[in-house]
């Protein structure tokens, strides 16, 4: 473990997942050197592909952030937002931002407690190549800047939400960035080229990416070389049976978790060996 409490940037891409390619060699570089695999989702929707899109993402980060059992899928709101919720309660204290374009999701995180600001916030300087300020000013945030750990830093933890596709617009629409996943690919070169290994600011920094595959069509589903499907054992023995951890939660089997055609999980990258061994 790290001698000094780190910071963290979380970077939730939603449907990023289905359009990484090979050719996008920083993510993959990313991948290489980070702990990888897939979070399971909960409550299939009926209709996977006629759920409206805020709907669908604001469930997903709900579970994300685990907050899911809290969140009442028919008014769309947080039931009763409960004290311990609050991200400051949870982590000790923990000072959160995120930085969102779309109105539900920085809602929605607003009730958990989080600093909540537009994409614009953290576009600040009016340069051609202002896609790639952004990954260095989410380190400002953090205290890391010219290659130093600041004893000061605004946030603890640093939560930026990416649809695909997404046109952001900054000072006055002087600045047009199309946040597709050539754009992801160059943030993230980015950011693992401030954070070199063995760097002060390497040690000090925890990176998650988690890239969900949206809203995906009934004919994508078929395609899915995902989909997993539970296990059908009619012995007795099968109560012997160990459960997946994915399919549990404070102790009790979750009947909820998506499977088949409907599977279609996250897919985390967490660079952890930048604070600590991978085990």
């Amino acid at each position: 473990m790290a001698d000094k409490p780190s910071r963290a940037v979380v970077v939730y891409g939603a449907g990023f997942a289905p359009l990484v390619t090979p050719s996008h060699a920083n993510l993959h570089a990313l991948a290489s050197i980070a702990s990888c695999g897939f979070l399971a989702l909960r409550a299939p929707p009926t209709s996977p592909s006629s759920e409206c899109e805020p709907s669908r993402e604001v469930k997903e980060l709900a579970q994300l952030l685990d907050a899911y059992d809290f969140y009442d899928t028919m008014s769309k709101e947080l039931t009763e937002v409960d004290s311990n919720l609050n991200v400051q309660k949870r982590f000790m204290g923990l000072r959160a931002a995120f930085f969102t374009a779309v109105s539900s999701i920085g809602s929605f995180a607003r009730k958990l407690g989080f600093s909540v600001f537009e994409i614009d916030d953290v576009i600040k300087k009016n340069t051609p190549a202002v896609e790639y300020t952004i990954a260095s000013e989410l380190l400002t945030l953090l205290g890391f800047s010219g290659g130093k750990v600041l004893e000061n830093n605004d946030f603890d933890l640093v939560f930026l939400h990416i649809r695909a596709g997404q046109e952001l617009r900054a000072l006055k629409d002087k600045i047009t960035i199309n946040a597709g996943v050539d754009w992801l690919d160059k943030f993230v070169g980015e950011l693992m080229g401030i954070a070199q290994p063995a760097s002060d600011i390497a040690a000090r920094l925890h990176f998650s990416l988690v890239l969900s595959y949206g809203n995906v069509s009934e004919n994508e589903s078929q395609k899915s070389t995902i989909s997993i499907l539970p296990i059908e054992e009619n012995s007795d023995l099968s109560l012997l049976r160990p459960c997946q951890s994915y399919s549990m939660k404070g102790g009790k089997q979750l009947d909820d978790i998506r499977y088949g055609n409907v599977y279609w999980p996250f897919l985390s990258i967490r660079a952890v060996g930048f604070v600590g061994h991978t085990s």
